[in-house]
Order: C-alpha cells, then sequence, then structure tokens
C-alpha cells in the first residue's frame, strides 16, 4: 500500500500538554484527538496584548471554546463558529499576566482536546502544532485560514482592489504579525488570476513552516491540455521564521513561474501542482481551485448550506489582471465547464508536499492519493461528466433538497448582478488608468491572444470577463426550459414543470426591469441600468472589451442619447476593425482553439 496517505494520517496530531511551572492552569494532561487541533496566533504570546485562537476539527463541529488561567481562574471566551468540513471555532483571549493558560474544545460539554499555551517567556507550555509537512493537519488549518481571510454575510459584495488590503487586515487574517515582526505592514500583495491560489498558499507555508512546490508548465495547444515540468521544491520556511524578503523572494519566483495554464492540466497528468477532487461535499474544502477550460482559476472560501429559508451557496474568490480580489457564488455563468480536448478542467486541491524516503521531500502520485490524499483522494470523476450532468451534481451538492423554481431563479438573478457589477469596477480601472495617462493607446494583441496576454491589455480588457458575462445571460433565459428538461432538479410542489415554466417566464420580465446596477461614466458621473437594459445591450458586450472605448460605449450606450454624451475617447479604427472579425467568438460565446 502507497505510504503517503498512512504517513499524512499518523502526523495528523494534536499538541500533548507540558507539566507546567505554575500550578492552577491544569492538573491533568490534555486529552489527544487526532480530529482537533488548537492552533494560536502570535507564534510568542506575550501579556497584555490579545492572542488569536483557532480550533480546527475534521471530525464535526464544537461547541465551545473555554479557558482557564494560570490561577485555574475561568476566563470567558466568545466563540465564532464555521465551516464544515473541515469545521473551526475561532475566539481571542486578552492575558492579563505571563503564565501557561489552558484552552479546551468542547463538544457536548466536555472537553474533547486541549492545549497549554504559554504567554510570556518564563512561562512553560506547548507551542503551535508543526505539521512539517501538508498533512491533514496542515490542510485543514488551511481550509479555515482561507475561509476567515474572505468571511462576509453571503449577501455582502466582498470586493477589494487587491489581495494586500485582505492580507494586512487583522480582523481577516488569522496569521497576520505571526512573527511579531511587523511582517505584514508592507507585504506587496497583488497577484492576478493564476497567481492567487499560489500567493495563499505560499503565504501560509510561510506562517506555518511549510514547504512550498511549483512547475513550469506550457500553456497547451492544438487539442492538448498543458504540459509542466520537474517540480520546483523550497523547503526554507520548514526551518524557522523566514524573514519577509524570503517570501518575496520565493514569490516572484513563483509568480515567473506560474500562469493560467498551471490549473488546467489533464486530469490524468502526474507531472501537476494540482490534482482533480471528487465530486463530494466532503471533498471540496475552502482553499480548492477550480479550473475552467479557458485558463480563469477561482479558489473556494465559504459553503453556506440550504436552510428552509434560503438556498444554499458556494462562494469562491478570484483575482484579475488589474489584481482586484472579489467573492463570487457558483453558478453556471461563473464556473464554466465544458468539454474541450485543451484543459482538464473542474476542482482541484494541491498536490500536498509530503516526507518521502529518507528524509526526501516527496509529491505523491495520483496512485498514492487514490488510495487517500490528506484532503481527498485522487478522482478524475468529472473528466466523466457532460457539462449538463456536473451542473446538475453540483446543484444536488449545493442544495440537496432542491430549490423552488423561483429561489432557483433569484439565485441566478443575484449571481448575474454580481457579474455586472464586478465588470462596473474593472471597466473603471481602465477609466482610471487612461485618466491619468491622456492620449495613451493600449495595444490590442491579435486573434486568440485577447484572453490570454501580458502588459496593459491583460491589466484592463476585459474578454474573459465579458464572455462569461454573454454566458451568464444565456443560462439565465434558459432556466424556465431547464424546468421542464430535468425537473428533478427542483421542488416543484406537486406544480406541473410547464405550469411552473411559465410562472417563472413572467418573473423574469418583471424582476430584470426591477433589478439595477450602475456604472462609471467618463466624466466621472453615475450612470444606473437596468438588468433587463443591460441583456438587451448583449450586441455592444460582443465588443465591449476594448480599454480604449469609453465606459459608455463598453456598456452599450447609443451615441446620440444622454448616457453616451460624456464619451470622449474611441479605440483605434484598426482595433474595431478585429473587434468585429472575433465578434463570431463572443455571439457563439467559445473562445477560438489556440
Amino acid at each position: 500500500m502507497p505510504r503517503f496517505p498512512i504517513r499524512a494520517a499518523r502526523l495528523f496530531f494534536l499538541a500533548a500538554a507540558l507539566p507546567l511551572s505554575a500550578a492552577g492552569a491544569a492538573d491533568t494532561a490534555c486529552p489527544e484527538n487526532p480530529a482537533a487541533l488548537l492552533w494560536t496566533s502570535p507564534a510568542h504570546p506575550v501579556p497584555g496584548e490579545p492572542v488569536k485562537l483557532m480550533a480546527v476539527l475534521t471530525d464535526g463541529p464544537a461547541e465551545a471554546l473555554s479557558a482557564t488561567g494560570p490561577g485555574g481562574e475561568a476566563i470567558a471566551l466568545d466563540s465564532a463558529a464555521r465551516g464544515g468540513p473541515p469545521w473551526s471555532l475561532e475566539a481571542e483571549l486578552d492575558p492579563p499576566r505571563g503564565g501557561a493558560y489552558r484552552m479546551d474544545i468542547q463538544r457536548g460539554g466536555e472537553s474533547i482536546a486541549c492545549r497549554i499555551v504559554a504567554v510570556g517567556s518564563a512561562a512553560e507550555g506547548s507551542g503551535n502544532p508543526e505539521p512539517g509537512e501538508w498533512n491533514t493537519a496542515a490542510e485543514a488549518f488551511y481550509a479555515a485560514w482561507i475561509e476567515k481571510l474572505f468571511d462576509a454575510p453571503p449577501e455582502a459584495n466582498l470586493s477589494f482592489p487587491s489581495l494586500e488590503p485582505v492580507i494586512r487586515d487583522p480582523g481577516r487574517n488569522f496569521l497576520y504579525d505571526h512573527f511579531g515582526r511587523n511582517e505584514d505592514a508592507r507585504l506587496p500583495a497583488t497577484p492576478d488570476c493564476a497567481d492567487l491560489p499560489y500567493f495563499l498558499r505560499a503565504y501560509f507555508a510561510w506562517k506555518v513552516g511549510l514547504p512550498v512546490a511549483f512547475r513550469a508548465c506550457d500553456r497547451g495547444g492544438a487539442g492538448r491540455p498543458p504540459h509542466c515540468g520537474a517540480p520546483n521544491l523550497s523547503a526554507a520556511f520548514t526551518q524557522g521564521p523566514a524573514s519577509t524578503a524570503a517570501f518575496n523572494g520565493l514569490m516572484r519566483k513563483i509568480a515567473d513561474t506560474v500562469h493560467s495554464g498551471s490549473a488546467r492540466t489533464a486530469l490524468s497528468a502526474e507531472a501537476t501542482d494540482f490534482y482533480p477532487l471528487p465530486l463530494e461535499r466532503e471533498a471540496l474544502w475552502p482553499g480548492a481551485v477550480y479550473a475552467d477550460p479557458y485558463g480563469h482559476t477561482l479558489m473556494l472560501v465559504r459553503w453556506m448550506p440550504q436552510t428552509a429559508g434560503r438556498s444554499g451557496l458556494l462562494l469562491a474568490v478570484d483575482a484579475q489582471p488589474d489584481n482586484s480580489v472579489s467573492r463570487k457564488r457558483f453558478w453556471e455563468g461563473t464556473f464554466l465547464f465544458a468539454d474541450t480536448g485543451s484543459a482538464g478542467p473542474g476542482f482541484k486541491a494541491f498536490r500536498p508536499v509530503l516526507r518521502g524516503g529518507a528524509g526526501r521531500w516527496e509529491l505523491p502520485s495520483n496512485a498514492d492519493l487514490a488510495v487517500g490524499g490528506p484532503v481527498a483522494a485522487y478522482s478524475t470523476a468529472q473528466g466523466e461528466l457532460a457539462p449538463e450532468d456536473f451542473y446538475a451534481r453540483m446543484g444536488q451538492l449545493i442544495n440537496p433538497r432542491g430549490l423552488a423554481p423561483r429561489q432557483a431563479y433569484e439565485a441566478m438573478l443575484d449571481a448575474l448582478a454580481e457579474q455586472l457589477q464586478t465588470r462596473a469596477e474593472s471597466v473603471e480601472n481602465g477609466e482610471g488608468y487612461l485618466r491619468k495617462h491622456r492620449g495613451a493607446v493600449v495595444p490590442m494583441p491579435s486573434g486568440a491572444a485577447i484572453f490570454e496576454t501580458q502588459g496593459l491589455w491583460e491589466d484592463y480588457s476585459t474578454p474573459s470577463r465579458d464572455m462569461r458575462l454573454l454566458i451568464a445571460m444565456k443560462v439565465l433565459d434558459r432556466l424556465p426550459e431547464h424546468i421542464v428538461r430535468y425537473p428533478e432538479l427542483f421542488a416543484l410542489g406537486g406544480q406541473a414543470p410547464e405550469a411552473a415554466r411559465a410562472a417563472i417566464e413572467g418573473l423574469h420580465r418583471r424582476l430584470v426591469q426591477e433589478r439595477r446596477f450602475s456604472y462609471i461614466r467618463s466624466d466621472g458621473s453615475s450612470w444606473e441600468l437596468t438588468v433587463a437594459e443591460a441583456m438587451a445591450r448583449r450586441a455592444a458586450f460582443e465588443t465591449g472589451y476594448n480599454p480604449n472605448d469609453c465606459a459608455e460605449a463598453r456598456w452599450g450606450a447609443r451615441p446620440g442619447t444622454l448616457e453616451y454624451a460624456t464619451c470622449s475617447r474611441h479605440a483605434p479604427a484598426e482595433q474595431r476593425a478585429r473587434m468585429e472579425q472575433y465578434r463570431p467568438w463572443f455571439h457563439d460565446t467559445r473562445r477560438p482553439a489556440r
């Protein structure tokens, strides 16, 4: 039997309590529980400064975190619960003095695991767990950290100009200033779509002391997915706390190496940074990536379970070429899945770096991972599904009790409105650049390179986003017919599918007129559109991705109207001619072959 899953399980441990030099905090050793870990930050707590606590569990939720002070006094803690699986509880301790504090994870009124946390240099206690490799312990903590990083109410429009305000926010980043060196205050964090998962993985490895692996890959072509070379392995962070400069140096190497093809490798390939996951709720943890067949990459951050009054949600984040980061919900208009020979699309996990024979760092094979990876087993089941079956399966995972047709429609409309507003932010980023560089013209690449290139075009154009937006509009239009074709996916409550279709068609006509969003025109003023107006302007979005055109033209305003009156910039005639040549790609919503 392959050794990797066995070793990963054996190293999934809970740090045991060490003897206390001062009586009071604990009289008995902490119970060991291989499914519960308690992490603290900063790495070396000091009296009078808050200590963040995060319990991470893989066998079910916990109810509370409790604390006992050095003198045996009970300390009240307010806990915030998230996830499942893995589950986490977060709290904060404000230790008034140095000493050993006992932290207990409670379930059913009993302690199921605990840790002794030393506050102050003279106190004795156990430090944070040291997984040493990407075993289940490390992966569970990573998933909980990602979920906390992008936590917000599900209805919130979570968007940032880059990753920097996320990483530099102590309220979001559990590992902020973990070393106590002010190491995050000026940390550059501007990854794009492909770099975002690698940045977060490397950042976590830096703070926790884990190895990092990445590969150079080509972009594929001629009907084949990308091919990758041998892994670049770095164990520098396992040797003790590293400097910010060391992290920045490694991240520069990673950013210069990986690209949009890195996640699109074939599902059966061995030389990859990612391996495919089974389509099961237990396998899709926060931190898993989604590779769409055309190069975009998203990262899962949260599951919201279905309740009697609310549909379930699967939330993810992505980064754009302009470095903006935003949260999105899973639906067919955002998570593209297609049967194409040039990509291995779907949900994937980072291939873990584990200790092999003689202490060597090794990446497990697909056969090893098929027996049982640290998060989930290797599986190519996604590749066996037609797109319709893939989306049906995901719908069952997100809403296992099915959705009433109106719920399904409103969730799709919310997602489309979210995409429109996010596009408005991207268009405004391009406007902002050209306001600062009057008279500049962003060079436009030729052919399929408009979707994958470098420089200003990558930063400020929106062809991939607009392709996904046009697909999303088609998906919303198709929902009434989808109800008739796949009635088993909906909670019809005895209603005939044809009657449900007619009701949703009427609802659609009304709600797209009521739902509104706004964009910024060339003069800085705001202009409001309805979703219905945006959907009626699809032809404009087929050539609306060029940042050299004014915002009004990119949103389909007609010359001679009040909306268009503020437009003062147009793409060069040669670029407009090529955009017309490429229009069929967008009209048919099919990206060209490389």
